[in-house]
């Protein structure tokens, strides 16, 4: 039997029961394929599941994702990270609808040329949606190649290695079910810690098992630490309960989303300095304490100033005012969901 054999065996016993997964016999969605495939990315299963629900239950097909505004699409977003994802997602959306009559197409090319669809998550609809030879290779798949085949080179560099053993091995008959195959034995069996060999249908097969050393793979190149950023936010509040914010330019880090004022992120920011930045000419008091952040590159800290604003102060250019019943649904990412719980305990 061959490892893909073994592999497929496996799978057709304990495959996962996924919300955006077709059960046996059943057709394949590449709506829900894709979709499934761009929230996952650097997120959690468990995350994105409700995510996924609430998205397939607002925009049932991919055209009416498309036209639905920017704006409620972020907001459905918010609390995922990564949000330029968010924004190629509808592109993407608009462009299947508008471009290729509400079907995805079926060819790893046309897919790599739709908005937000990268190498990894063409092979992945590729395979999943149309059957197409693709390997599929996501942090799962590149641990169980790595220990089954003792890759010594480490992350990223060896990944185009593993893209390579994976064609070599997928079973070219049934490429969506090896690719899922590959996902739920890493997410199952053979994990980052503790991995249960004896349990694993690859086994026999495994270099990495065979002399004890599973646990040291895959191996990996020494993660950069970016330079902490600092700086200041800025939470005011109308005596009618409404809050001041604004939206972030469509392109760079949490671009479209929804921000309070704030200065710049820096590493020689200082802290004396903020009030000047203040977008009112109001009373800010500074709060205690700081709001902690990290992203993929930087970790980030920001101190919290807070002030009170009459009813009738209009928001002045390039902000607005949003009502307090509006503030829960709009579309803040994770750091200024933290700043405001900061500056508005109960929110």
């Amino acid at each position: 039997m061959t490892p893909a054999a073994a592999l497929l065996a496996w799978y057709d016993r304990h495959r996962r029961s996924l919300p955006w997964r077709a059960l046996p016999g059943e057709p394949v969605d590449p709506y829900r394929v894709w979709l499934s495939e761009i929230m996952l990315q650097q997120t959690t299963v468990k995350v994105v599941a409700p995510y996924f629900a609430a998205f397939l239950a607002r925009w049932p097909r991919v055209e009416d994702l498309a036209a639905s505004p920017v704006e409620e699409v972020m907001k459905a977003w918010a609390g995922l990270g990564y949000y330029s994802r968010a924004r190629n997602l509808h592109a993407c959306a608009i462009a299947v609808a508008d471009g290729h009559g509400g079907r995805f197409p079926a060819d790893l090319a046309a897919l790599r040329a739709l908005p937000g669809i990268g190498d990894y998550a063409a092979a992945a609809i590729g395979a999943i949606a149309f059957s197409l030879p693709a390997p599929v290779v996501d942090g799962n798949v590149e641990r169980v190649v790595t220990r089954l085949k003792a890759v010594d080179d480490p992350l990223p560099g060896a990944k185009p290695l593993i893209r390579a053993l994976v064609a070599d091995m997928l079973d070219p008959a049934r490429p969506g079910d090896f690719a899922q195959a590959c996902m739920d034995l890493g997410a199952t069996i053979c994990t980052p810690r503790k991995p249960a060999c004896v349990l694993c249908p690859l086994q026999p097969f495994c270099a990495a098992a065979a002399t004890g050393n599973q646990d040291t793979y895959p191996r990996k190149a020494p993660k950069r630490t970016g330079v902490l950023r600092r700086g200041a936010a800025f939470v005011v509040v109308r005596a009618d309960g409404a809050l001041l914010v604004g939206t972030r330019p469509p392109k760079g880090l949490l671009g479209g989303m929804t921000e309070v004022p704030g200065t710049l992120w820096s590493a020689d920011f200082d802290a004396a300095s903020a009030p000047a930045a203040a977008p009112l000419p109001l009373p800010f008091r500074r709060l205690p304490g700081m709001v902690s952040h990290v992203f993929t590159h930087f970790p980030l800290e920001l101190v919290v100033f807070r002030a009170e604003a009459p009813a009738a102060m209009p928001a002045p250019t390039g902000w607005r005012w949003i009502p307090a019943d509006a503030i829960a649904g709009e579309a803040f990412p994770s750091v200024m969901r933290k700043v405001i719980a900061h500056a508005l305990p109960g929110f």
